[in-house]
């Protein structure tokens, strides 16, 4: 609270200020970590890594080589163009700019809030689409990943700015709702109202929203799924269906997920993921996707969200009504949708530093699944052959920088995770 009191004693300009420098501290050293990564991608490219010497031919790791190179050069420009942007949009006073404008068309209320939020976060979103292009038309498509029509992605692209419309609407009519009727603790009702909200959106997104982007059927009878329904039974994993999704319909890169809650869990095979790997190592993959269930790291991982956003929710309040903070991004007023527009903005830098610590967190939890594999199939052969596969179709970077890696990976890096599955078999 001293360290709050201290900031309502600060000025506009000494915030806009405090947050330019937070922001540019944030560029520079995530730019130093791909440079870092990019360095050592280029040091480790004439030889393939001794562990990978069995499953990457010479001409194949270079083409992995160049394809990680090609992404992350790509990464650093966007990076830059994006917070020149973001710069220009902050000190220009855009943001209280297209506040006043919409004030000419539209009165105050819950539909000024969200039409704003709403037409703020498609230009943000707009920025990044010609480096998308890019990548999806150019990069993937050199690399043979890319399966998509422009006007395939376009569709998607239109389809996904209407479900994003679909669901904000009634979540932010939700949010006003407890933030003008249920006093000052409106943050933790709030906080309840959108935590059952993302449960909602969970059951009714494999059977309603997924479908829209991909077709989903059945696995035919046969080895696979005799072996895969054995396998949910003996762990205790009740689940709704094993469907194969058509993932090559968009892309050559292969994944496995579950999806949904409850007993209305699904298995999501990609095609492609099928037609890589063995019937054993899609066990294996299987038997790791169901470890993540097992050890509640789903349960965990919402639980932290949910704590996130009531943390959010209660800065929110504690900021609402100071009004240095509107001015030091160009509002003349306050307003519900100002100030989430302002905290969004301001919470990246802090988003930025403490991104270790989730991925720090998912990466234990990856661990756990790898050893939960591990026991239920008696062994990390099929597991580590199935990564083996995946890394070498997925051209995944197999020479990531520790740095790097400590800071932006969800997942442990390949060679770290392929060395503990051998530990667990030498235990």
């Amino acid at each position: 609270m001293v360290l709050l009191n201290w900031g309502y004693k600060m000025n506009s300009q000494s915030i806009l200020i405090l947050y330019i420098l937070l922001f540019i501290l944030e560029f520079l050293i995530s730019w130093f970590l791909s440079i870092l990564n990019l360095n050592n991608i280029l040091k480790n490219r004439k030889k393939v890594p001794v562990l990978f010497q069995q499953s990457f031919d010479r001409e194949k790791y270079s083409t992995t080589v160049s394809y990680n190179l090609d992404k992350g050069r790509l990464a650093l420009v966007s990076e830059f163009v994006s917070a020149v942007f973001l710069m220009i949009i902050i000190l220009s006073g855009f943001l209280g700019t297209v506040d006043s404008w919409m004030q000419n068309y539209l009165n105050d209320g819950y539909v000024f809030n969200i039409i704003y939020i709403f037409l703020i976060s498609m230009i943000f979103s707009l920025i990044s689409l010609p480096f998308s292009l890019y990548s999806q038309f150019y990069i993937e498509e050199f690399y043979g990943f890319n399966n998509l029509s422009v006007r395939t992605y376009l569709l998607d692209m239109l389809k996904g700015a209407i479900i994003s419309l679909v669901f904000m609407v009634p979540l932010l009519l939700g949010l006003f709702y407890f933030m003008d009727k249920t006093g000052s603790f409106w943050w933790l009702y709030a906080s309840l109202f959108i935590a059952a909200f993302q449960l909602l959106i969970m059951v009714i997104y494999p059977v309603a929203i997924a479908p829209l982007f991909n077709k989903f059927t059945p696995l035919e009878e046969g080895e696979l799924k005799d072996r895969l329904l054995g396998l949910a039974e003996k762990t205790g994993f009740k689940t709704n269906g094993i469907f194969l999704m058509d993932g090559s319909r968009r892309s050559s890169h292969s994944n496995a997920y579950f999806t949904g809650l409850a007993k209305a869990k699904r298995i999501i095979l990609f095609d492609t993921l099928v037609d890589s790997l063995s019937v054993s190592e899609l066990e294996a993959v299987l038997a790791h996707e169901i470890g993540h269930y097992k050890k509640k790291h789903i349960q965990k991982g919402l639980l932290s969200s949910i704590l996130i956003m009531t943390a959010g929710l209660f800065m929110v309040e504690l900021l609402m009504n100071w009004t240095a903070l509107y001015e030091a991004f160009s509002f003349t007023r306050q307003g519900y949708h100002a100030i989430l527009i302002i905290l969004s903005i301001c919470l990246t830098p802090l988003s930025f530093f403490l991104s270790p610590v989730s991925n720090s967190r998912s990466r234990k939890h990856e661990y756990q699944a790898d050893r939960f594999s591990h026991d239920v199939t008696g062994s990390s052969a099929a597991m580590i052959g199935a990564l083996l596969k995946l890394g070498h179709d997925n051209m995944s970077n197999l020479t990531p920088h520790k740095a790097y890696s400590f800071f932006h990976y969800s997942h442990p890096a390949l060679a770290e995770r392929l060395a503990a599955l051998e530990d667990l078999d030498k235990e």
